[in-house]
């Protein structure tokens, strides 16, 4: 592994150890931030820990997850916001347990999962998230799609190999000219239709597409991930940051996983073309400087210098898409709370400002916002799953 991803793997492996708690047969990962424990985070650790030789700590961390599959073979997605069975974090799951399978056998919880995210596929390639989010997402029909391919190229499943063929197909038919993976293709349970790009949901659907193409080897899909991938480079500007002005998304704005899965959606696209190498390192610079061998911010820090840049940048995220006036100002008072806040830090969450704001404008958020970047879990257990997982596609490029 190369010497720096090593030591960023290393010194974010231990951090997380370190708040791990262990009880018996089981362990589990409390957020030291919001004090709730997150079902997908325990599939994306174990899953580093995995790949990186194992570790003790797997073993209990998936006894934990077992023990917390619903009868239907769903898991929760365990939220500040809400708590409900979700087929993408099933997804998940059932993934971390096809990638323990020979070391930690869980076959009858993985067999529930498998069958509850086939059911989930509601029209031809389209898996619903949850009941609370019904939209079409690309990268949940990715994610679902991925784990549904791995499985059946184990277990020699051909109906879990259609679903997954299907998942790919509606990502790449709905994929723009430009090469953007839309965050949803229909409007759900949304207030309004979110077909907008997104740097953060662009590296998301690639990753995912690329794991379930590891099974395929459809020389189709990886010339939408290459489409996906030109889009990528040209957001990333020279320093090794993003440009988030043309990314829509706004609860996605700024987010540091973004890096994570830009650099292993690289790692990939480079197997076919070397030159997205350079991609690859500029965002694992990234990820060094804002984790420093520790928990990953919620958001990449900014400096306080270029935060009138940030408010021009704020506004022209803000005017992407088709929306009422009323949402668009939403938009961009939402983008502007964010740019100050990923310029604060505090080891604490305080969210009241976001949810006065959210009362006054009488918007439903899906996510909590503090007024100040801290210590994210969450975050932090998608990096070390992307980045764990870019070594090995790299090892076999």
């Amino acid at each position: 592994m190369d010497g720096r991803l090593t030591s960023l793997v290393t010194g974010t492996t231990r951090a997380i150890r370190e708040i791990a708690v262990v009880d018996g047969e089981v362990a589990y990962i409390r957020d030291p931030v919001f004090g709730i424990i997150r079902n997908r985070v325990h599939a994306e650790v174990a899953k580093a820990m995995l790949r990186t030789g194992g570790d003790p700590l797997v073993g209990p961390i998936l006894n934990y997850v077992v023990e917390c599959q619903n009868p239907d073979g769903s898991w929760n997605e365990v939220h500040v916001n809400y708590n409900q069975p979700s087929a993408l974090i099933t997804a998940f799951i059932g993934d971390a347990l096809l990638e323990a399978a020979d070391r930690y056998p869980h076959e009858e919880a993985l067999m529930k999962a498998r069958d509850y995210v086939v059911a989930a596929e509601k029209r031809p390639g389209y898996f619903l998230k949850s009941a609370q989010y019904t939209a079409d997402h690309l990268n949940v029909d990715a994610s679902c799609g991925a784990f549904l391919a791995r499985y059946a190229e184990r277990y020699d499943d051909r109906d879990a190999h259609a679903a997954a063929v299907r998942a790919a197909e509606n990502v790449v038919r709905h994929q723009r000219d430009d090469g953007v993976y839309p965050y949803a293709i229909d409007k759900g349970t949304y207030p309004y239709v979110f077909d907008l790009p997104c740097v953060h949901y662009q590296g998301v659907t690639m990753y995912y597409l690329a794991k379930a193409n590891d099974v395929f080897r459809d020389d189709r899909i990886d010339e939408s991930l290459a489409k996906g991938a030109q889009w990528l480079a040209a957001a990333l500007c020279p320093c090794g940051r993003f440009n988030w002005s043309g990314s829509g998304l706004s609860f996605a704005y700024h987010l540091s996983g973004a890096y994570a899965f830009a650099n292993a959606s690289f790692i990939y696209v480079s197997r076919n073309n070397g030159h997205y190498l350079e991609h690859a390192g500029l965002c694992l610079n990234r990820l060094e400087k804002t984790m420093q061998g520790g928990l990953s911010p919620r958001w990449e820090p900014g400096s306080w210098n270029n935060l009138p840049s940030s408010i021009v940048a704020a506004a022209k995220m803000a005017s992407i898409g088709e929306y009422p006036l009323q949402h668009r100002a939403f938009r961009f008072g939402y983008a502007v709370y964010r740019q100050i806040a990923r310029r604060r830090y505090s080891e604490t969450a305080e969210t009241r400002l976001f949810g006065a704001l959210c009362r006054l404008l009488r918007i439903r958020s899906s996510t909590v916002e503090p007024s100040k970047n801290y210590p994210d879990l969450f975050m932090t257990s998608e990096v070390l799953d992307c980045l764990t997982q870019s070594q090995i596609w790299s090892e076999h490029a």
